[in-house]
């Protein structure tokens, strides 16, 4: 019998219509847990360095992860990885909401398509009965609404359904996928979606599923429980609301938005707005807010509410995620946060990113004002801040006009301009991506050296989910510092207190020198830890890896995993298992062309950079993972991780030479 995992794995072969469902091998439950390291391995095996985006053979996985349809609190985070149209390298945006339970409650792990429909199409998931359905009459039909009209036409109102909108069918490369009360936004895969003309998947599933020692998971599932109600009633001090709780931030139940509105730049990630909140401010938005989230929404068994029912006057209900309540505000220069709740619902029907579409759209009224973009290209665009982000929202999801640049992303929006027009100013207004994909939208005055790491070298290729157990910045009083380590069982070493105590706000134990090339690694290293094991097991980073002192972390993870599988793991098992993933992950981007100077923040990101302090930052971070000069893992690493057949192909393809290891 196959423990936390069904075991199964659903294999679609849209041009043929096949349909298998594939018994898995149980050694990779071992080697690379689930979720996100069980599909990096499947994408190394069958899909080669020169598949491009919207070739036959970019494999579009879903994944639950392995703690998805167990009582763990949190664990419902469904991962689509394939090949990003906006990046070129492997993708893997996540979602919340049922979805991942309900697949694991059918019996599977996965369904991995492949190939492409020759016409639209929807999956319809009911434990062992599945169906490849004409979706014809859903074309062209918002991700929102044909979640509902799927449900409809089943009759089954518990399914859950993932699908995309408008952009996801044009192709565009910021296109999502939604679903219910989350979405996997970052990367584009609603563009593969689309372009493998798949509109929509839904699951229902009423199977079992089994843990090898239920009795001593829930044991150490209670620990978390009893953590999560203590920090519930015993938030930390001496940090922003959004960071003294746990979530995903909740940012549907908090109002106070000093730190976002200010902190954060506007427009196209240009500039701070010091100032932006004040009394006035903070009165209408927090009225506005408490008056139109209707009510507060959890996924699939999170004791958390980060979502909320959004009601607001001529909009059609709908639910509201995260940060996307600021995101266009705060791209448009729009100071009402009324502007948000109506632009969200039509942005989430059309099914595009909330944190790349709103810099576009900004990018695109900074050409027009700058005379790049003409008037004959604005032509029945409406003159003020919001109808013009509603305009352009409606060109980049029907590639329609100047959409059709918009709906590439900046990066290649960029040099698209500048080759069409022969103006090459264009690119200039490139310059908050890295590896071509859209950062979030922060501008700060000094080179972090967390920060740096953080952006240039993780494969999220988005500070939005990957800071984490770290304090953003040091505390001011000594005092303030001491109470805080006093109880944080979270670190993997207790070195890492006195690296917190000696962090100060300015001076040479401050940013840009402190922490150390060396201290920065081990934090960064630690972080990335927990991300992937978050995503392997299916666990919402917001009660791991996203937030401050965690019920979840490095000492309760394998205690969970061994009650759950029947396998005997220690945090040091664990920590090889999700660094074997990361460096196979490293590898296959690798061979898709990453190379050491794509490996750093937008130019303009910190008012003050030091090239030298950068590049032994990121040398120094490659020798302690185990990488060579230019960030391929050596031979002699992939070996410890038992990854020889990846230096093998290294070493084939001429990315990794003998002198190099």
């Amino acid at each position: 019998m196959r423990y936390a995992e069904t075991g199964y794995n659903l294999e679609i072969d849209l041009a043929t219509g096949n349909i298998e469902k594939v018994e898995t091998d149980p050694k990779l439950m071992a080697t690379h847990l689930g979720g996100l390291g069980t599909s990096v391995k499947m994408h190394w095996d069958r899909v080669p360095p020169e598949t491009k985006p919207f070739d036959s053979g970019n494999l579009l996985i879903m994944s639950a992860g392995l703690f998805c349809g167990t009582p763990a609190h949190s664990a419902n985070r469904t991962l689509f990885t394939f090949i990003s149209p906006q990046t070129n390298l492997l993708a893997y945006p996540m979602m919340g909401g049922f979805l991942a339970a309900e697949l694991k409650y059918a019996g599977y792990d996965k369904v991995i398509f492949r190939n492409k429909a020759p016409k639209l199409v929807y999956i319809w998931i009911n434990n062992d009965k599945v169906e490849i359905r004409d979706a014809s009459h859903l074309k062209g039909k918002g991700a929102l609404e044909t979640q509902e009209l799927i449900k409809e036409e089943l009759n089954e109102p518990r399914a859950q359904v993932a699908a995309i909108g408008l952009a996801g069918e044009n192709r565009v490369f910021v296109a999502s996928i939604e679903q219910s009360r989350s979405s996997s936004s970052r990367g584009g895969g609603g563009a593969v979606m689309g372009d493998k003309n798949i509109k929509a998947i839904a699951v229902r599933g009423t199977k079992n599923l089994y843990l090898y020692n239920g009795a001593k998971f829930m044991e150490r599932l209670q620990e978390v429980t009893d953590y999560i109600k203590y920090r519930n009633a015993n938030p930390i001090p001496q940090v922003m609301t959004i960071l003294s709780g746990i979530g995903s931030p909740q940012e549907m139940k908090h109002t106070d938005e000093k730190w976002h509105t200010e902190s954060f730049a506007w427009g196209n990630a240009r500039e701070r707005r010091k100032t932006f909140w004040t009394e006035e401010i903070e009165e209408s938005w927090t009225k506005l807010q408490l008056n139109t989230v209707k009510r507060l929404i959890s996924c699939y068994n999170c004791p958390q509410q980060c979502g909320g029912l959004i009601d607001y006057k001529g909009v059609p209900a709908y639910m509201m995620k995260c940060f996307s309540k600021l995101t266009y505000a705060m791209g448009a220069y729009v100071d009402d946060l009324s502007f948000s709740f109506k632009i969200c619902k039509q942005a989430f029907e059309y099914g595009v990113d909330s944190f790349s579409t709103p810099q576009i759209l900004a990018f695109a009224v900074e050409l027009y004002e700058d005379g790049i973009f003409t008037d004959k290209d604005f032509e029945g665009c409406p003159s003020d801040n919001e109808g013009r982000f509603f305009w352009l929202l409606d060109r980049l999801a029907h590639r329609e006009g100047i959409g059709d640049y918009l709906a590439d992303g900046t990066y290649w929006a960029a040099r698209r301009i500048a080759a069409d027009r022969g103006d090459t100013r264009a690119l200039a207004y490139d310059h908050n991506t890295t590896k071509k994909h859209e950062q979030m939208n922060i501008k700060l005055g000094m080179l972090d050296p967390l920060y740096f790491l953080m952006y240039g070298t993780n494969e999220k290729l988005s500070i939005t989910q990957i800071e984490g157990n770290w304090p953003q910045a040091p505390f001011e009083k000594m005092e303030d510092r001491i109470e805080f380590v006093k109880d944080w069982p979270q670190l993997p070493d207790e070195k890492f207190k006195k690296y917190f105590l000696d962090w100060e706000p300015r001076g040479e134990m401050a940013n840009p020198y402190y922490p150390t090339p060396q201290i920065a690694s081990e934090i960064v290293d630690w972080m990335e830890m927990l991300h992937n094991i978050d995503d392997a097991l299916g666990i919402c980073a917001g009660m791991s890896s996203f937030c401050l002192k965690p019920p979840y972390h490095v000492h309760v993870f394998p205690k969970l995993i061994s009650a759950a599988t029947g396998m005997e793991v220690d945090e040091a098992a664990v920590k090889k298992i999700v660094n074997r993933s990361r460096n196979l992950h490293r590898a296959f981007n690798i061979l898709r062309g990453v190379k050491r100077e794509d490996e750093k923040p937008p130019e303009d990101h910190w008012k003050r950079r030091f090239p030298e302090i950068e590049e032994n930052l990121l040398t120094t971070y490659y020798h302690y993972k185990g990488w060579n000069y230019d960030g391929v893992p050596t031979k002699e690493r992939l070996h410890e991780l038992d990854l020889d057949y990846v230096a093998d192909e290294l070493q084939r393809r001429g990315v990794l030479k003998d002198e190099q290891n």
